[in-house]
């Protein structure tokens, strides 16, 4: 169980970095008539102040100035497994819904100046597409925001992560450090039999 160790020491030190989460999530109260995106920046990122060009940023992950369809899809939680039900249309859809709403130069782009101009001066927000409230992040991130923050916190030991979401996640690090030392292992021999076709190999 050394991978979850390592990870567990690793959230216990590292996970409280974004506040002091000693009494539980911290994630802002909002009115049941917030719009989607301050459900979602309350749900996925515990923020309550923020601002047109902010959220942007946020959401554009690869950092190049403009949102993508993929990005797209990610800010609304479409590459999460909760929604991985959604079919391709059903994405399409929410693609286009999007760009229709912000694309103003129609280049299949959003750009900051674009968004900034949907929301400040069209005084405008993204819309709720029921895809929930866009969990986008890895799998440590939501394990953290979703789970740890809201049950653990930094007294909690190792043995008190009894959680079935407990179970669930540290057994795909097992899963993960095992395919790793399996292909380590693969990597340190000269020849891969498994890859020899079978009339090659020797009996």
């Amino acid at each position: 169980m050394r991978s979850s160790n390592i990870f567990f020491a690793a959230l216990a030190g590292g996970a409280f970095a974004h506040g002091d989460h000693g009494g539980g999530s911290q994630k802002p109260i909002v009115s049941p008539n917030a719009n989607w995106m301050e459900k979602h920046m309350a749900e996925e990122h515990h923020a309550d102040n923020y601002d047109a060009t902010s959220f942007f940023s946020l959401h554009d992950f690869d950092s190049s100035g403009n949102w993508e369809p993929r990005e797209i899809l990610r800010t609304y939680g479409l590459m999460d497994e909760s929604n991985k039900h959604v079919t391709s249309e059903r994405r399409d859809q929410i693609v286009k819904e999007i760009l229709t709403l912000i694309d103003y130069d129609n280049d299949g782009l959003v750009s900051r100046d674009e968004f900034v101009r949907f929301i400040d001066h069209e005084r405008k927000t993204l819309p709720d597409l029921g895809t929930g409230p866009g969990h986008h992040g890895d799998d440590e991130y939501e394990y953290e925001i979703h789970h740890w923050e809201k049950y653990h916190d930094e007294n909690t030991k190792l043995e008190d992560l009894t959680h079935p979401e407990d179970i669930e996640h540290f057994k795909k690090h097992e899963q993960m450090e095992e395919e790793e030392e399996r292909l380590e292992a693969l990597n340190k021999r000269a020849i891969v039999e498994e890859n020899i076709p079978a009339k090659f190999r020797r009996d």
